[in-house]
Protein backbone atom coordinates (compact mmCIF):
# COMPACT_ATOMS: atom_id res chain seq x y z
CA UNK A 1 0.00 0.00 0.00
CA UNK A 2 0.88 3.32 -1.10
CA UNK A 3 2.22 5.93 2.54
CA UNK A 4 2.29 9.44 2.38
CA UNK A 5 3.58 10.88 6.10
CA UNK A 6 2.52 14.33 6.95
CA UNK A 7 5.13 16.15 9.39
CA UNK A 8 2.62 18.88 11.21
CA UNK A 9 -0.59 18.55 12.13
CA UNK A 10 -1.46 21.99 12.43
CA UNK A 11 -3.98 23.74 9.37
CA UNK A 12 -2.25 23.05 6.15
CA UNK A 13 -1.45 19.23 7.70
CA UNK A 14 -5.19 18.21 8.26
CA UNK A 15 -6.29 20.17 5.34
CA UNK A 16 -3.49 18.56 3.11
CA UNK A 17 -4.38 14.88 5.01
CA UNK A 18 -8.26 15.55 4.67
CA UNK A 19 -8.61 16.38 0.89
CA UNK A 20 -5.99 13.78 -0.22
CA UNK A 21 -6.94 10.78 1.65
CA UNK A 22 -11.17 11.53 0.88
CA UNK A 23 -9.22 11.20 -3.15
CA UNK A 24 -6.93 8.37 -2.50
CA UNK A 25 -8.50 5.73 0.00
CA UNK A 26 -6.20 3.15 -0.93
CA UNK A 27 -3.17 4.95 0.57
CA UNK A 28 -2.49 5.08 4.33
CA UNK A 29 -1.87 8.78 5.05
CA UNK A 30 -0.25 9.21 8.69
CA UNK A 31 0.02 12.61 10.42
CA UNK A 32 2.71 13.53 13.01
CA UNK A 33 2.41 16.48 15.68
CA UNK A 34 4.91 16.70 18.04
CA UNK A 35 2.24 18.63 20.12
CA UNK A 36 -0.26 16.48 23.15
CA UNK A 37 -3.12 17.91 20.16
CA UNK A 38 -3.59 18.94 17.28
CA UNK A 39 -4.69 22.42 15.75
CA UNK A 40 -3.61 24.04 18.41
CA UNK A 41 -3.24 26.98 16.56
CA UNK A 42 -6.44 27.12 15.11
CA UNK A 43 -7.96 27.01 18.22
CA UNK A 44 -6.36 30.22 20.07
CA UNK A 45 -6.29 32.24 16.15
CA UNK A 46 -8.49 35.19 16.16
CA UNK A 47 -9.08 35.49 20.12
CA UNK A 48 -10.61 31.69 19.86
CA UNK A 49 -13.13 32.57 16.96
CA UNK A 50 -10.60 31.72 14.11
CA UNK A 51 -10.07 33.97 11.66
CA UNK A 52 -10.68 31.48 8.52
CA UNK A 53 -10.05 33.21 5.61
CA UNK A 54 -10.72 36.46 3.77
CA UNK A 55 -13.47 37.73 1.53
CA UNK A 56 -11.37 38.93 -0.80
CA UNK A 57 -11.86 37.21 -3.88
CA UNK A 58 -9.92 38.21 -6.82
CA UNK A 59 -6.69 36.73 -6.46
CA UNK A 60 -4.59 40.03 -7.72
CA UNK A 61 -5.96 41.86 -4.94
CA UNK A 62 -5.36 39.02 -2.29
CA UNK A 63 -1.72 38.94 -3.41
CA UNK A 64 -1.39 42.48 -2.08
CA UNK A 65 -1.96 41.57 1.55
CA UNK A 66 1.43 39.32 1.48
CA UNK A 67 5.10 40.79 2.26
CA UNK A 68 6.58 38.08 1.50
CA UNK A 69 5.55 35.61 -1.54
CA UNK A 70 2.48 37.72 -3.13
CA UNK A 71 4.24 37.60 -6.75
CA UNK A 72 4.33 33.69 -6.69
CA UNK A 73 1.23 33.32 -4.98
CA UNK A 74 -0.57 34.30 -7.83
CA UNK A 75 -0.55 30.69 -9.16
CA UNK A 76 -1.74 29.61 -5.78
CA UNK A 77 -4.72 31.68 -5.53
CA UNK A 78 -5.47 30.78 -9.42
CA UNK A 79 -6.23 27.39 -8.36
CA UNK A 80 -7.79 27.60 -4.92
CA UNK A 81 -8.86 30.99 -3.44
CA UNK A 82 -11.24 32.26 -0.50
CA UNK A 83 -14.36 31.35 -2.60
CA UNK A 84 -12.85 27.97 -2.65
CA UNK A 85 -12.20 27.96 0.93
CA UNK A 86 -15.52 28.91 1.36
CA UNK A 87 -17.08 25.88 -0.76
CA UNK A 88 -14.94 23.45 1.06
CA UNK A 89 -16.29 24.41 4.39
CA UNK A 90 -19.90 24.97 3.77
CA UNK A 91 -19.76 21.65 1.41
CA UNK A 92 -19.08 20.09 5.21
CA UNK A 93 -21.84 22.33 7.10
CA UNK A 94 -19.93 24.98 8.11
CA UNK A 95 -21.46 28.48 7.71
CA UNK A 96 -19.47 31.68 7.82
CA UNK A 97 -19.54 35.16 9.02
CA UNK A 98 -18.21 38.01 6.89
CA UNK A 99 -17.08 41.06 8.89
CA UNK A 100 -17.09 44.33 7.71
CA UNK A 101 -13.68 44.53 7.36
CA UNK A 102 -14.32 41.09 5.47
CA UNK A 103 -12.32 39.01 7.81
CA UNK A 104 -14.18 35.76 8.11
CA UNK A 105 -15.00 33.41 10.58
CA UNK A 106 -17.38 30.93 11.51
CA UNK A 107 -21.22 31.23 12.39
CA UNK A 108 -20.56 30.05 16.03
CA UNK A 109 -17.69 32.25 16.81
CA UNK A 110 -15.79 29.30 17.80
CA UNK A 111 -12.41 27.84 16.72
CA UNK A 112 -13.70 24.72 17.67
CA UNK A 113 -16.04 24.25 14.74
CA UNK A 114 -12.83 24.40 12.25
CA UNK A 115 -11.07 22.06 14.40
CA UNK A 116 -13.86 19.34 14.42
CA UNK A 117 -14.19 20.09 10.85
CA UNK A 118 -11.09 19.26 9.92
CA UNK A 119 -10.50 16.46 12.38
CA UNK A 120 -13.81 14.35 11.85
CA UNK A 121 -12.93 15.04 7.58
CA UNK A 122 -9.71 13.52 8.03
CA UNK A 123 -10.09 10.40 10.48
CA UNK A 124 -13.79 9.84 8.18
CA UNK A 125 -11.67 9.60 5.54
CA UNK A 126 -9.15 7.02 7.18
CA UNK A 127 -6.28 9.18 8.24
CA UNK A 128 -4.29 7.66 10.65
CA UNK A 129 -3.12 10.88 13.36
CA UNK A 130 -0.16 10.29 16.26
CA UNK A 131 0.61 12.57 18.37
CA UNK A 132 3.57 13.60 20.38
CA UNK A 133 5.91 12.89 17.57
CA UNK A 134 8.47 15.09 17.15
CA UNK A 135 10.59 14.68 13.81
CA UNK A 136 14.12 14.95 14.17
CA UNK A 137 15.41 13.83 10.75
CA UNK A 138 14.10 12.72 7.34
CA UNK A 139 16.43 11.12 5.05
CA UNK A 140 15.99 8.98 1.79
CA UNK A 141 17.01 5.97 0.24
CA UNK A 142 16.54 4.88 -3.52
CA UNK A 143 13.41 4.58 -3.09
CA UNK A 144 12.10 5.61 0.30
CA UNK A 145 11.55 8.61 2.44
CA UNK A 146 12.88 7.59 6.34
CA UNK A 147 11.32 9.83 9.04
CA UNK A 148 12.72 9.93 12.41
CA UNK A 149 11.11 10.81 15.71
CA UNK A 150 12.54 10.13 19.33
CA UNK A 151 10.17 6.96 19.27
CA UNK A 152 9.21 5.62 16.00
CA UNK A 153 10.93 5.54 12.43
CA UNK A 154 8.48 6.13 9.90
CA UNK A 155 8.86 5.28 6.07
CA UNK A 156 6.52 6.43 3.25
CA UNK A 157 6.23 7.04 -0.37
CA UNK A 158 5.87 10.74 -0.43
CA UNK A 159 6.68 13.44 2.45
CA UNK A 160 4.02 16.64 3.14
CA UNK A 161 5.91 19.13 5.62
CA UNK A 162 3.74 21.58 7.31
CA UNK A 163 5.11 22.73 10.29
CA UNK A 164 5.11 25.96 10.03
CA UNK A 165 7.95 28.18 11.33
CA UNK A 166 10.03 24.96 12.67
CA UNK A 167 13.58 25.90 13.60
CA UNK A 168 14.62 21.89 13.71
CA UNK A 169 12.60 21.26 10.41
CA UNK A 170 14.09 23.57 8.84
CA UNK A 171 17.87 22.60 9.91
CA UNK A 172 16.29 19.18 8.56
CA UNK A 173 15.44 20.58 5.19
CA UNK A 174 18.95 22.65 5.18
CA UNK A 175 20.47 19.23 5.28
CA UNK A 176 19.12 18.01 2.12
CA UNK A 177 19.78 21.05 0.61
CA UNK A 178 17.10 23.26 1.03
CA UNK A 179 17.80 26.97 0.96
CA UNK A 180 15.75 28.73 4.26
CA UNK A 181 15.46 32.16 4.15
CA UNK A 182 16.83 33.45 7.35
CA UNK A 183 13.13 34.04 9.76
CA UNK A 184 12.81 37.39 11.40
CA UNK A 185 9.45 37.76 13.84
CA UNK A 186 6.05 39.09 11.89
CA UNK A 187 2.89 40.48 12.92
CA UNK A 188 4.29 41.61 16.57
CA UNK A 189 3.66 44.54 18.66
CA UNK A 190 5.56 47.81 19.61
CA UNK A 191 7.03 47.84 23.14
CA UNK A 192 6.94 51.17 24.26
CA UNK A 193 6.82 53.26 27.73
CA UNK A 194 5.66 56.66 27.51
CA UNK A 195 3.68 58.97 30.53
CA UNK A 196 1.47 59.70 27.60
CA UNK A 197 0.06 56.20 27.28
CA UNK A 198 0.79 55.36 30.55
CA UNK A 199 -2.54 53.79 32.26
CA UNK A 200 -4.41 53.76 29.07
CA UNK A 201 -4.49 49.97 28.10
CA UNK A 202 -7.34 48.37 26.76
CA UNK A 203 -8.23 52.08 24.75
CA UNK A 204 -8.40 52.34 20.84
CA UNK A 205 -8.73 54.76 18.16
CA UNK A 206 -9.67 53.19 14.78
CA UNK A 207 -8.20 55.84 12.00
CA UNK A 208 -4.93 55.83 12.36
CA UNK A 209 -1.89 56.65 10.48
CA UNK A 210 1.24 55.29 11.67
CA UNK A 211 5.10 55.79 10.30
CA UNK A 212 8.69 54.56 11.23
CA UNK A 213 10.57 57.47 10.62
CA UNK A 214 13.92 55.55 10.56
CA UNK A 215 11.83 53.81 7.10
CA UNK A 216 9.79 56.55 6.07
CA UNK A 217 7.30 53.37 6.33
CA UNK A 218 3.16 53.87 7.08
CA UNK A 219 0.13 52.14 6.75
CA UNK A 220 -3.04 52.80 8.12
CA UNK A 221 -5.62 50.97 10.66
CA UNK A 222 -6.89 50.84 14.21
CA UNK A 223 -3.93 51.24 16.94
CA UNK A 224 -4.96 49.63 20.26
CA UNK A 225 -3.22 51.00 23.66
CA UNK A 226 -1.59 47.67 25.66
CA UNK A 227 -0.41 47.05 28.86
CA UNK A 228 3.17 46.93 27.23
CA UNK A 229 2.62 49.44 24.30
CA UNK A 230 1.10 49.39 21.05
CA UNK A 231 -0.84 46.42 18.82
CA UNK A 232 -4.14 46.56 16.56
CA UNK A 233 -4.15 46.10 12.88
CA UNK A 234 -2.43 49.42 12.30
CA UNK A 235 0.38 48.24 14.06
CA UNK A 236 0.79 44.34 13.21
CA UNK A 237 0.60 45.46 9.32
CA UNK A 238 3.54 47.63 9.65
CA UNK A 239 5.11 45.13 11.83
CA UNK A 240 4.89 42.40 8.81
CA UNK A 241 5.72 45.05 5.91
CA UNK A 242 8.66 45.94 8.07
CA UNK A 243 9.60 42.82 9.61
CA UNK A 244 13.51 42.15 8.00
CA UNK A 245 13.85 45.96 7.99
CA UNK A 246 12.85 46.46 12.13
CA UNK A 247 14.98 43.42 12.80
CA UNK A 248 18.35 45.35 11.29
CA UNK A 249 17.35 48.24 13.46
CA UNK A 250 17.17 45.59 16.75
CA UNK A 251 13.32 47.06 17.13
CA UNK A 252 14.24 50.28 18.31
CA UNK A 253 12.93 53.13 16.59
CA UNK A 254 11.10 55.94 16.23
CA UNK A 255 6.98 55.59 15.81
CA UNK A 256 5.12 58.46 14.69
CA UNK A 257 0.80 58.18 14.94
CA UNK A 258 -1.39 60.53 13.40
CA UNK A 259 -4.24 59.63 15.62
CA UNK A 260 -7.17 61.42 13.27
CA UNK A 261 -5.29 60.76 9.76
CA UNK A 262 -6.08 64.24 8.87
CA UNK A 263 -3.95 66.98 7.76
CA UNK A 264 -1.43 68.59 10.53
CA UNK A 265 -2.51 72.26 9.29
CA UNK A 266 -6.23 71.03 8.68
CA UNK A 267 -6.59 70.27 12.57
CA UNK A 268 -4.53 73.23 13.57
CA UNK A 269 -6.90 75.34 11.86
CA UNK A 270 -9.56 73.58 13.32
CA UNK A 271 -8.55 73.78 16.86
CA UNK A 272 -8.51 77.71 16.13
CA UNK A 273 -12.20 77.75 14.75
CA UNK A 274 -13.16 75.64 18.31
CA UNK A 275 -10.89 78.46 20.27
CA UNK A 276 -13.23 80.90 18.48
CA UNK A 277 -16.85 78.94 18.60
CA UNK A 278 -16.58 77.21 22.02
CA UNK A 279 -14.74 80.23 23.93
CA UNK A 280 -16.51 79.84 27.18
CA UNK A 281 -16.19 75.82 26.86
CA UNK A 282 -14.03 73.81 29.47
CA UNK A 283 -11.23 72.21 26.82
CA UNK A 284 -11.96 69.01 28.57
CA UNK A 285 -15.67 69.06 28.43
CA UNK A 286 -15.84 69.72 24.65
CA UNK A 287 -13.65 67.22 22.85
CA UNK A 288 -14.03 67.64 19.26
CA UNK A 289 -12.70 64.23 17.86
CA UNK A 290 -14.50 61.65 20.13
CA UNK A 291 -10.93 60.73 21.51
CA UNK A 292 -12.06 58.42 24.56
CA UNK A 293 -11.88 60.88 28.06
CA UNK A 294 -8.60 59.09 29.48
CA UNK A 295 -6.24 59.56 26.17
CA UNK A 296 -7.77 63.37 25.60
CA UNK A 297 -6.77 64.54 29.06
CA UNK A 298 -3.18 62.97 28.41
CA UNK A 299 -3.24 64.74 24.90
CA UNK A 300 -3.79 67.69 26.75
CA UNK A 301 -1.41 67.45 29.37
CA UNK A 302 1.27 66.76 27.06
CA UNK A 303 0.18 69.95 24.98
CA UNK A 304 1.16 71.56 28.73
CA UNK A 305 -2.82 72.11 28.67
CA UNK A 306 -5.06 72.23 31.81
CA UNK A 307 -7.91 70.54 31.73
CA UNK A 308 -10.03 73.37 33.09
CA UNK A 309 -8.94 75.35 31.18
CA UNK A 310 -11.39 77.07 28.40
CA UNK A 311 -11.09 76.80 24.91
CA UNK A 312 -10.84 80.38 24.84
CA UNK A 313 -7.14 80.39 27.66
CA UNK A 314 -5.34 78.04 24.97
CA UNK A 315 -2.48 80.22 22.93
CA UNK A 316 -0.71 79.77 19.94
CA UNK A 317 1.72 77.35 21.44
CA UNK A 318 -0.23 75.13 22.89
CA UNK A 319 -2.43 74.90 19.91
CA UNK A 320 0.40 74.01 17.78
CA UNK A 321 1.10 71.52 20.61
CA UNK A 322 -1.87 69.76 20.58
CA UNK A 323 -2.40 69.56 16.59
CA UNK A 324 1.14 67.97 17.11
CA UNK A 325 0.14 65.38 19.15
CA UNK A 326 -2.87 64.32 17.81
CA UNK A 327 -1.14 64.36 14.00
CA UNK A 328 2.32 64.23 14.13
CA UNK A 329 2.88 61.99 18.25
CA UNK A 330 6.47 60.43 18.14
CA UNK A 331 6.97 57.72 20.52
CA UNK A 332 10.37 56.00 20.80
CA UNK A 333 9.62 51.62 21.02
CA UNK A 334 11.91 49.58 22.62
CA UNK A 335 11.29 46.27 21.06
CA UNK A 336 8.52 43.70 20.26
CA UNK A 337 6.14 41.35 21.97
CA UNK A 338 4.60 38.31 20.14
CA UNK A 339 2.18 35.97 21.51
CA UNK A 340 4.10 32.73 21.60
CA UNK A 341 1.23 30.34 19.76
CA UNK A 342 0.31 32.78 17.37
CA UNK A 343 3.73 33.25 16.27
CA UNK A 344 4.28 34.26 12.55
CA UNK A 345 7.55 34.63 11.01
CA UNK A 346 8.98 35.90 7.45
CA UNK A 347 11.47 33.54 6.36
CA UNK A 348 10.96 29.76 5.54
CA UNK A 349 12.34 27.72 2.36
CA UNK A 350 13.30 29.40 -0.57
CA UNK A 351 10.36 29.77 -2.96
CA UNK A 352 12.45 29.36 -6.02
CA UNK A 353 13.09 25.81 -4.73
CA UNK A 354 9.43 24.84 -4.62
CA UNK A 355 7.06 23.88 -7.84
CA UNK A 356 4.08 26.16 -6.69
CA UNK A 357 1.64 24.57 -9.46
CA UNK A 358 2.38 21.08 -7.47
CA UNK A 359 3.99 22.39 -4.08
CA UNK A 360 7.04 19.75 -4.84
CA UNK A 361 10.49 20.47 -3.68
CA UNK A 362 12.90 21.15 -7.03
CA UNK A 363 15.37 19.31 -5.32
CA UNK A 364 13.81 15.83 -3.88
CA UNK A 365 10.64 14.59 -6.21
CA UNK A 366 8.72 13.49 -3.70
CA UNK A 367 9.12 15.93 -1.10
CA UNK A 368 6.33 18.52 -0.37
CA UNK A 369 5.39 21.61 1.40
CA UNK A 370 2.42 24.07 2.58
CA UNK A 371 1.67 26.13 4.97
CA UNK A 372 3.95 28.84 7.11
CA UNK A 373 7.03 26.70 6.46
CA UNK A 374 7.65 28.29 3.17
CA UNK A 375 8.87 31.93 2.71
CA UNK A 376 5.67 33.41 2.82
CA UNK A 377 3.64 35.26 5.32
CA UNK A 378 0.69 37.79 5.35
CA UNK A 379 -1.05 40.90 7.13
CA UNK A 380 -3.00 40.11 9.81
CA UNK A 381 -6.65 39.16 8.60
CA UNK A 382 -6.93 35.40 7.54
CA UNK A 383 -4.78 35.94 4.95
CA UNK A 384 -2.11 33.12 6.82
CA UNK A 385 -4.89 30.68 7.33
CA UNK A 386 -5.69 31.16 3.42
CA UNK A 387 -2.20 30.34 2.39
CA UNK A 388 -2.24 27.04 4.65
CA UNK A 389 -5.58 25.95 2.65
CA UNK A 390 -4.59 26.87 -0.20
CA UNK A 391 -0.90 25.48 -0.64
CA UNK A 392 -2.45 22.20 1.03
CA UNK A 393 -5.02 21.87 -1.42
CA UNK A 394 -2.62 22.11 -4.42
CA UNK A 395 -0.31 19.33 -2.76
CA UNK A 396 -3.17 17.57 -2.30
CA UNK A 397 -3.70 17.29 -6.19
CA UNK A 398 -0.60 16.50 -7.15
CA UNK A 399 1.52 13.88 -4.84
Amino acid sequence: MKKVVVIGGGAAGFFFAANYQEKNPQTEVIVLEKAKLPLQKVKISGGGRCNVTNATFIPRELVKNYPRGSKELMSVFSQFQPADTFDWFNSRGVEFLIQEDNRVFPETNDSQTIIDCLYNTAIHAGVKFYNEQAVKNISKTATTWIIETKTHTFKADKVVVTTGNSKVIWNVLEGLNHTIIKPVPSLFTFNCNDPRIEGMMGLALPYCETKIKELKAKDFGPVLITHWGFSGPGILKLSAWQARELAKLNYHFTLQINWLSEDFNHVLEELREFKIQHSKTQIKTYNPYEIPKRLWAKFLEASAIKEENNWADLNKKQLNKLATELTQAEYHITGKSTYKDEFVTAGGIDLKEIDLKTMQSKIHPGLYFAGEVINVDAITGGYNFQNAWSTAWIASEHV
